[in-house]
């Protein structure tokens, strides 16, 4: 199976569906902050057990992305660093850090809204979470409410884009009085 596609049962896709949605709501929490809004949960038994959206800019970390937060609380809550059992609905495909931290954490499986073609890690630059090598695998399915996630995205660049052009012309105006 190729990215974007997924083959659903009814059932699933629904379910699916209502786990994705809920990670948008946690990405649209990250746009509010004007972090790049990538959002996830983390589910068990069909119940979400955790939440996370990116943060580093706001917390000055690099660490703070969606996953490796949900993944933080999660292991909190369960009082395990193991999350067998568990599925993970993320906005966006992880990077190298994020599929690391899926890996070592033993998720049974990443579903995934969006590709990420710069520095996704579970199959657009390399699939770190499916490679023969590793003591564990990550089962990883592409495409749910791909539109929805991919839009918030596009929004947000083109929006960062338009305020680091006024950003740069407010600077250029500002330089120009002070000559």
């Amino acid at each position: 199976m190729g990215l974007g596609e997924y083959n659903f049962a009814p059932r699933e896709r629904k379910q699916d569906e209502k786990f994705m949605r809920e990670a948008i709501r946690q990405a649209k929490k990250a746009y509010a902050l004007g972090e790049s809004p990538i959002g996830c949960v983390i589910v068990r038994d069909d119940k979400i057990i955790a939440r996370g959206y990116n943060r580093r800019t706001t917390d000055h970390n690099t660490l703070a992305h969606a996953e490796v937060i949900a993944i933080r609380k999660a292991c909190k809550k369960e009082g395990d660093w193991r999350l067998e059992g568990c599925r993970m609905y993320v906005t966006l495909e992880p990077c190298q850090m994020c599929a690391g931290a899926l890996l070592q954490c033993r998720m049974d499986e990443v579903i995934i809204g969006c590709p990420s073609p710069k520095s996704g890690c579970a199959g657009s630059i390399i699939n770190l979470l499916e490679m023969d090598g590793w003591n564990h695998k990550v089962k990883v399915t592409f495409g749910v409410l791909e539109e929805e996630c991919a839009g918030l995205m596009k929004q947000f660049f083109k929006e960062l884009r338009v305020r680091v052009k006024e950003e740069k012309e407010a600077a250029r105006a500002a330089q120009m009085q002070e000559k």
